[in-house]
């Protein structure tokens, strides 16, 4: 399945969710939710809370970031429960695409009146 085959089962779930639940819930709901639609409606690998380390001075250090979901080693799911998204955040899945070498990501924030616009893909060399 292609970056772009997973995005959209994704954004599906996500609708769906968002029409279900509402905004405003905690980010952990959502990831929670989202984890189970897409491992057990869909049958996709999803791993949640990824530790991505830090290497410093030839030191890894494990505390370094948190991948929320990778979905089938070739997508990255943010998700925010946010006011409004903030440069940091695109600059986070950014930084998280590079790491991995993952070539798609898709930044969600659920606390959205209308999801569509909380909703942003970032791209790594796709």
């Amino acid at each position: 399945m292609t970056e772009n085959e997973l995005s959209k089962i994704v954004l599906d779930v996500a609708f769906d969710m968002h029409k279900t639940l509402g905004p405003g819930l905690f980010e952990s709901v959502y990831e929670s939710v989202m984890e189970y639609e897409l491992v057990n409606t869909f049958n996709l690998s999803v791993k949640k809370q990824v530790v991505l380390p830090v290497i410093w001075k030839d030191k890894k250090l494990e505390s370094g970031f948190r991948i929320d979901l990778i979905v089938e080693n070739k997508l990255i799911i943010e998700l925010k429960s946010v006011e409004s998204l903030a440069d940091v955040h695109y600059k986070q899945l950014l930084t998280y695409l590079k790491l991995t070498n993952i070539k798609l990501g898709l930044l969600i924030n659920f606390n959205e009146a209308l999801l569509k616009n909380g909703i942003k893909r970032i791209v790594n060399n796709l």
